[in-house]
Formats: structure tokens, sequence, C-alpha cells
């Protein structure tokens, strides 16, 4: 079965290949069909149609079986998120299902909530083992 995700964002311009500084390209779904994912879309393109710097667009997810959810992210160094504060992200999973990973990301997210330096975010990757570098 064919999923599909709503992406996109705030970029630094219209090129639409970085987000914007202290922005993130956000994922929503998975939507069970391109209708329900368009009405998303819809939603996300109206709230943001005086922003020449928004975009969406939708994704249908290819085959990933296996797939694992992660909650990626920990303390930086500035509010670009790039570079984190000890030098590389922290990694938390696998989790079997968007869920679970779900549920990890905003245990972490409310734990740092104070904190403007610190992010989470989920990523979704083939398999089941850890990234190397991560």
């Amino acid at each position: 079965m064919t999923r599909y995700w709503v992406v996109g964002g705030e970029y630094q311009d219209t090129q639409f290949d970085q987000p914007a500084p202290g922005t993130a390209v956000r994922r929503f779904g998975p939507y069970d069909s391109r209708e329900d994912a368009k009405a998303k879309w819809q939603e996300l393109a109206w709230s943001t149609v005086d922003n020449a710097h928004a975009r969406f667009r939708i994704e249908a997810e290819k085959d990933q079986s296996p797939q694992s959810f992660w909650v990626v992210g920990g303390s930086y160094r500035d509010t670009s998120f790039r570079e984190p504060a000890s030098g590389k992200e922290q990694w938390f999973g696998p989790f079997e299902s968007y869920d679970e990973a779900k549920a990890e990301w905003q245990k972490r997210a409310w734990a740092t909530v104070d904190d403007a330096m610190s992010r989470f975010r989920i990523e979704i990757l083939n398999g089941t083992e850890r990234p190397k570098g991560a």
C-alpha cells in the first residue's frame, strides 16, 4: 500500500533548497490516500499563501520495508540547528512505528521546551540498524 506525506515549510529563498534559518522542513502524515494528503496540502498552502518563501509538496512513500523510525537531535551550538553542541547528534531508537517514535519525540521535546538550543526530529530509515556516524 502506498502512503503519502506532505513535506515543506518556509525556505530561505524561492529556490526552495534550504529551510529558513531556525526552521526545518516539516513532514505531515502518513496519509493512506492521495486525497487525504491533498486536503492537508491545501490547508498548509492556503495558510501560507502570502509567504513567497513557503512551499509544500506531496510525496508518495516508496516501498521501504522494513523501515525504522528514529528520534534525532539534542543540544546545538546555535539556533540554526546545524552543528550539535557535543559535535554529534543523539539518536534514539529504532522504533517500529511512527507513533512510537512520535511519543519519544514528544517526551524529549517537552523535556527541553525551555532550551532554545535544543531540537529533535523524527527520521525514517530503511532497516533497523543505526546509521554509521550517528
